[in-house]
């Protein structure tokens, strides 16, 4: 007793079925999976707009701050040109 036998799992699936027929549980279980896709995608996207975030103020750091050009000190003789 107590334990959940298999006769009892049956009853409950034709009261579902009868209750919601099989045209709805198809329909909600593609709901669900047209969820979970959607749901992987904005994941997806989610991780790509970080990289390109990331990306971005990179480049953005490097043109604010760009390493100097480095001076020529060496002497010049007298006619040429700098």
């Amino acid at each position: 007793m107590g334990g959940i036998s298999i006769w009892q799992l049956a009853i409950v699936g034709v009261l579902v079925v009868l209750l919601f027929g099989r045209g709805k549980i198809s329909e909600l279980m593609g709901d669900v999976a047209k969820g979970i896709k959607s749901f992987k995608k904005g994941m997806k996207d989610d991780d790509e707009a970080d990289a390109t975030v990331e990306a971005n103020a990179a480049t953005e750091r490097k043109i604010s701050n760009p390493e100097p050009e480095p001076i020529d000190i060496t002497p010049k003789k007298e006619g040429e040109k700098a």
